[in-house]
């Protein structure tokens, strides 16, 4: 078979994506990485960890072959300003936004067998005038899809059924039509990426308690609930709504593949305890295959030689998975 290959985009160019690209890019892979940067940014980090890096021209052309220890195939995209590790700067923020453009657009064409992204600073994107959410809500809407953020650690999968929102506007942003449409969605590319025939998923309520019978809130008997009944007719697997605070429990996630939380910091806080540096960022929904890190910049860290690679290589991992999948029909 031959070897994936995947475009690698660093993200935020002053914390640690371009550290931790550089270090991955010391072992053998068994997929040809292609990273969408600027080259000179990835030679100043390698020289800052004292490392050995060789960057070779990518080729669209020939077939991928993985690149050897201290090696990594470059498509090059200059940055617009000089970069000092740790210190955000709103004139590369087009930068960030034109590597992930360049990474989508082959995935789209077919150049890449999927997309592993590194960490982005929203906050510094959005300074320089670019309205920017994330990579989920930026893939939306280049791919012209409905996505469904998933991340997954060793023995747990969550998704989420709204993403960076304000805790304030998640109610408001909560319908029937839209948890049928996440759950729909959910519940395909488990069969679909992730080879499960029949997948078993919790649904979280919104309220403590899951709304104690309407006490404490109607969105479990309102919205929620219309919505799990209309799909189990249909012939899905789910439970719920449960109890966001007992949901998490082993002997409950034991009868589920995943967990459907209502908001951000309802799922992800429990999964980043559970496996903060191995967990992956996956976007489901969508017509390409993108995994992504668990954490953030970590501006602190960058060109440290403290940045951990373990999520860059368990997302790298999770995509070789699911395009090797993807391949094999």
């Amino acid at each position: 078979m031959i070897a994936p290959r995947i475009a690698l985009t660093p993200g935020e160019p002053a914390g640690i994506g371009p550290d931790i690209c550089v270090q991955l890019a010391q072992r053998s892979q068994s997929a040809e990485l292609v990273a969408i940067a600027d080259p000179e940014l990835l030679r100043q980090r390698a020289r800052a960890l004292a490392l050995p890096l060789e960057l070779l021209e990518f080729d669209a052309s020939r077939a991928p072959e993985p690149a050897g220890p201290g090696r990594i195939r470059i498509l090059p995209e200059r940055l617009d300003s000089p970069v000092a590790c740790g210190t955000l700067d709103p004139a590369n923020a087009r930068y960030v936004v034109r590597t992930l453009r360049r990474a989508v657009s082959g995935c789209l064409e077919g150049s890449f067998g999927a997309l592993v992204t590194g960490p982005v600073h929203k906050g510094v994107i959005n300074d320089a005038g670019i309205a920017f959410s994330g990579h989920t809500e930026f893939l939306a809407h280049a791919c012209h899809s409905f996505p469904v953020m998933l991340l997954a650690a060793p023995g747990l999968r969550v998704a989420l059924a709204t993403t960076h929102l304000p805790l304030a506007a998640v109610s408001s942003a909560l319908s029937t039509p839209l948890l049928t449409r996440v759950l729909q969605t959910l519940e395909h590319d488990l069969r679909l990426r992730f080879g499960i025939p029949e997948p078993r998923i919790l649904v979280c309520g919104l309220n403590p308690h899951a709304g104690e019978g309407g006490h404490l809130g109607r969105e479990e008997i309102e919205i929620i609930g219309p919505a799990l009944e209309q799909l189990r007719r249909s012939g899905m697997r789910l439970e719920g709504p449960l109890p966001a605070d007992t949901v998490f429990l082993p002997p409950t996630l034991a009868r589920a593949d995943a967990v459907l939380a209502m908001y951000h910091d309802q799922g992800l806080p429990v999964l980043k305890h559970l496996g903060f540096g191995c967990a992956v960022n996956i976007t489901l929904g969508l017509p390409i295959i993108r995994t992504s890190v668990d954490h953030g910049t970590a501006l602190d860290l960058a060109g440290t030689g403290r940045a951990c690679t373990g999520s860059l290589q368990a997302a790298l991992d999770t995509a070789l998975e699911l395009a090797r999948r993807a391949a094999s029909g």
